[in-house]
């Protein structure tokens, strides 16, 4: 048993996630404590325990224990115990210590700070224990960042509206998603357009200006065309898209894409979907709970390409149960084939709310060697391609402590999926499951406006999700 005793503090859950990189739930025990008591018992020391003779059980490995007094710098403590784990195991995480989502926001923030992309670097390998690989990894994404997009304008705003419904609920799945007939769906469309209504006026009178729109869920082709005509109108009615950017909707099931719903969005000006199949294997596809075929797949992105907008994104899975190498490859390399511009591979995170937690509690913990031989194909394979790894951003549960990655070409970069990273902008979030976040540049600090997730709730409570935003997010211009 490894125990780690943190002295000085009570806030033990960002050391946890570390030790989580290395060991599994019950193979730990972890304790804070805000006093330091005077007879500090010893730190054991792991390269001493791994040469500690068979038997002697205050020095086994299973046995260890770390001491650590906490006196400021969360991020020593974490270095010791990241050593003391890497001698333990034998592991060497690539991310070091960091278990944060936004590695690039931070490589950023280095950057600026010290003014030199070199000792930002030397700061990722030294005090975070950052591999090379990975480090040259966010320097170059955040480099590519601001070469297409640059900072955003202080009174810019990105807009997210939620359609929290799908034909079916996948397995991995611990998102807002709910299986309901047209009647509800046109309960809950009324509700949102009564928030869309209040937002037009709130982002006019703020000085807001929209840079990118994103429709996501769930899965909001879903909704038939008479449902998304009068839902596009509706934002199109209430918010001004003249500096808008990207206008994207997730049309993530091949099963829901038509040619009617296509026509419907190029008309209000979408000029991006998302198709995302997440493997190209039937067998694969039968397990998750995905409705669709391969064919289905197939099927739309010809459809896409002859009535849709310009830009495919897609979304691929390494590591779904049951797939290997040659799963993935194939997967990988037909989507190239088919055109997607836009590529963003997910490692798959099995979270608590997942069918798939129930199911397999220790998931994540086998095949990590799998998961890196895939990304590491997909890396080659897609550079070799035209494609650039343009954001990144890292998920708590990830299967191999790896990281989802989002490719692109040059013209098919997503100013949406770059600025939610990135976190210097803010995002206005209307629907069921949605959190708007007001950011204050002076302060470089965000502040979270969240409406609830259940949608027969939010439909209920309605005017509170209005008055939420009234008090917590429209403030006439907080970001002058």
């Amino acid at each position: 048993m490894y125990r780690c005793s943190i002295y000085g503090t009570e806030k033990i859950n960002q050391y946890e996630e570390l030790i989580k990189v290395f060991l599994q739930p019950g193979e730990y025990e972890i304790s804070g404590a805000l006093e330091v008591p005077d007879d500090l018992p010893a730190k054991s020391s792991a390269e001493a325990s791994a040469k500690a003779p068979a038997g002697d059980a205050e020095k086994s490995a299973q046995d260890l224990t770390t001491v650590c007094i906490f006196d400021g710098d969360k991020d020593a403590v974490k270095r010791q115990i990241y050593r003391d784990l890497q001698a333990l195991t034998g592991k060497q995480p690539k991310w070091g210590i960091l278990t944060g989502i936004r590695p690039v926001k931070m490589a950023g923030e280095l950057v600026r700070k010290t003014g030199d992309p070199a000792k930002a670097r030397r700061i990722l390998l030294d005090d975070y224990l950052m591999s090379p690989e990975k480090a040259d990894l966010v320097l170059e994404i955040y480099q590519y960042q601001q070469e297409i997009t640059g900072r955003p304008k202080d009174n810019s705003l990105s807009l997210y509206l939620g359609i929290p419904f799908c034909p079916t609920r996948c397995l991995y799945c611990s998102f807002t998603s709910n299986q309901v007939k047209k009647p509800e769906i046109d309960r809950y469309l009324e509700a949102l357009f009564h928030e869309i209504e209040f937002a037009g006026k709130g982002v006019t009178e703020d000085g807001y200006e929209i840079e990118s729109i994103y429709i996501g869920g769930g899965t909001p082709t879903t909704l038939d065309e008479e449902q998304l005509e009068a839902f596009l109108q509706k934002i199109t009615e209430h918010f001004d898209l003249s500096k808008v950017k990207e206008f994207t909707v997730e049309a993530g099931r091949p099963d829901t894409i038509t040619a009617g719903k296509l026509e419907v969005m190029k008309r209000y000006g979408v000029d991006r979907i998302s198709i995302n199949p997440q493997t190209m294997k039937q067998e694969t596809l039968d397990i998750i709970g995905r409705a669709h075929t391969v064919d289905d797949v197939e099927a739309a992105f010809a459809v896409a390409k002859e009535h849709g907008p310009g830009i495919i994104n897609t979304d691929l899975i390494a590591g779904l149960p049951g797939e290997d190498f040659a799963d993935f490859k194939r997967s990988l390399d037909r989507i190239v084939e088919l055109g997607a511009g836009n590529i963003t591979l997910h490692t798959l995170a099995v979270k608590r709310a997942s069918r798939l937690k129930e199911m397999d509690g220790e998931f994540n913990y086998r095949n990590e060697e799998l998961r890196e031989e895939m990304l590491s194909y997909a890396m080659e394979t897609l550079r070799a391609k035209g494609y650039r790894p343009y954001y990144l951003y890292r998920q708590k549960h990830t299967s191999g402590n790896t990281e989802n990655i989002g490719f692109c070409r040059d013209d098919a970069a997503s100013v949406y999926n770059i600025r939610i990273m990135e976190e210097a902008q803010s995002i206005l979030a209307l629907g069921a499951g949605g959190i708007s976040k007001i950011w204050f540049p002076a302060e470089n600090r965000l502040e979270r406006v969240a409406n609830v997730s259940n949608y027969e709730i939010y439909i209920e409570r309605i005017d509170e999700m209005t008055e939420r935003k009234k008090n917590g997010f429209f403030r006439k211009n907080t970001w002058r």
